[in-house]
């Protein structure tokens, strides 16, 4: 009797084989928190994130801001503006001070001489109440002078406003007043000079 030969498969037909045996492997599943029996609570853990993207700032007039005019050894008052601190931090203690102070040389006009010049220990600030708030309740914000009788002279940082209570997001606005004791040696003219605030 003859013998007969098996041909062996060809390399393609091994191909399409693995092909098709990859093709019906099930897919991974996505790992389960567990299994649980009936009539019992099942848990799975959620997470999300709460993003505090602007973080602490504060915002003033841009000037130059006119307060008014007076004589020689009288006294100039005008409002500098609205002034804004905005707590975008989302955090648990979500306290803040807001400070406040001359630039160094006090107020000049002209050369900058000792007669042209009002020397910061002359001009006053006072905060006067929050105008508007967001977040937190009245009692958490704090104004540095609330009254003219508190008003501090601007030669060294003063507290204009703070925050020292309460949590997440929130925001404070007042519109301080400036006061200049003009000297009674005052040279005639416009005087300018620079009131810088800060938070933290």
């Amino acid at each position: 009797m003859g013998k007969r030969s098996v041909a062996a498969p060809s390399a393609g037909a091994a191909g399409l084989a693995l092909v098709a045996a990859l093709t019906m492997t099930p897919a991974a599943q996505p790992a389960l928190a567990g299994t649980c029996p009936a009539s019992t609570t099942c848990p799975t853990t959620v997470t999300f994130t709460v993003n505090a993207p602007d973080g602490l700032t504060i915002t003033v007039p841009a000037g130059p801001v006119n307060i008014g005019s007076g004589a020689p050894g009288g006294q100039i008052s005008g409002f500098l503006g609205p002034v804004t601190v905005s707590d975008q931090r989302a955090v648990l203690t979500a306290t803040w001070v807001a400070t406040v102070s001359a630039a160094a040389g006090g107020f000049t006009t002209g050369g900058g001489t000792a007669a042209e010049t009002v020397p910061n220990t002359e001009v006053l600030y006072w905060s006067g109440l929050a105008t508007a708030t967001t977040g937190g309740v009245p009692a958490d914000f704090s104004p540095g002078q609330a009254t003219a009788a508190d008003a501090q002279s601007l030669d060294v940082s003063r507290t204009a406003f703070s925050k020292t209570s309460g949590s997440g997001d929130n925001s404070a606005t007042w519109n301080p007043t400036i006061v200049v004791n003009v000297p009674a040696q005052a040279v005639a003219g416009t005087y300018t000079g620079t009131v810088n605030h800060s938070v933290a």
